[in-house]
């Protein structure tokens, strides 16, 4: 185990972690201190230990579950986007930076939720993926305007899977902040990928294409997709209803909050991709 690495990774994302281990200095000696003590064996769940004492009051079950199902999405992510770039004359040359660049943030979200989850007794592996989604998008690696409608699907899925698990998280500061930032990433790839699609005009893109989600609508033309969006429709928060201030109107309302996705709806999306 690159120990040093796993810190790093944990740095990049959460340069907090170590005010609450009293300093960095303080905490990578205590646990090289550790580490001369124990067995190689034994230094994953040390590591966990110092981790869910950063982590604050979530447990480290509920932590884990929801580190789990994110890494899980972040493995769908990543092998689909370096899949596609892998397959010649799929994506054009106006796509490739963008698509290369998700990819890259992808990747690395992977190797901090793997790192993470290394110090609370390991991750799981990577499932196996069918991306025609047992043959619903056949074309998906073919048809470069499936290939962003899909994505697009992808990224919205994720950002509602993360804010989903945002309260499991919240007696876990330091997590919670990690999560949220991977969050945004999600949110600004979601978007991207929805202004080009736009541009494209195809399957359903139309010049109407806004770069968040309107109601429930998906801007693609299929309902394969609908799971995604399903329950964004919503206008009332907290008990108010959004539409009414101001004849703000449905669709006003229900694009200023993103609804979040229960950890059941997310693993139930992924699974259509996920070989049996």
């Amino acid at each position: 185990m690159d120990l040093l690495n796993i810190f790093r990774e944990i740095e990049k994302i959460d340069p907090e972690v170590y005010n609450r281990l009293d300093s960095r200095r303080n905490a990578m000696k205590q646990f090289t201190n550790l580490s001369g003590k124990i067995a190689l064996t034994a230094l994953p769940f040390a590591l966990g230990s110092m981790l869910n004492k950063a982590y604050g009051q979530a447990t480290g079950t509920d932590v884990k579950s929801v580190l789990s199902l994110a890494l899980t999405l972040e493995y769908l992510e990543a092998a689909y986007y370096s899949t596609a770039l892998a397959k010649p004359g799929l994506i054009p040359a106006s796509g490739t930076g963008a698509i290369t660049t998700i990819s890259k943030h992808e990747t690395a979200h992977v190797k901090f939720l793997q790192n993470a989850l290394a110090g609370m007794g390991g991750f799981p592996p990577s499932p196996t993926f069918d991306f025609t989604a047992k043959g619903t998008f056949p074309t998906v690696f073919s048809d470069y305007d499936y290939f962003l409608a899909v994505s697009q699907a992808f990224e919205d899925t994720g950002v509602r899977a993360y804010k989903g698990q945002a309260p499991n998280l919240a007696g876990a500061g330091t997590v919670l902040t990690a999560a949220l930032s991977i969050h945004s990433v999600e949110a600004r790839h979601a978007a991207h990928i929805r202004q080009m699609r736009k541009t494209r005009g195809t399957l359903g893109a139309t010049a109407s294409l806004k770069p968040w989600i309107t109601g429930k609508q998906s801007g693609i033309a299929t309902t394969a997709t609908d799971p995604v969006y399903a329950g964004e429709e919503v206008t009332v928060q907290a008990g108010v209803n959004i539409a009414a201030i101001n004849n703000m109107g449905a669709d006003s309302a229900s694009e200023s909050f993103d609804e979040p996705l229960t950890g059941p709806q997310a693993v139930a999306i992924a699974s259509l991709f996920i070989k049996a």
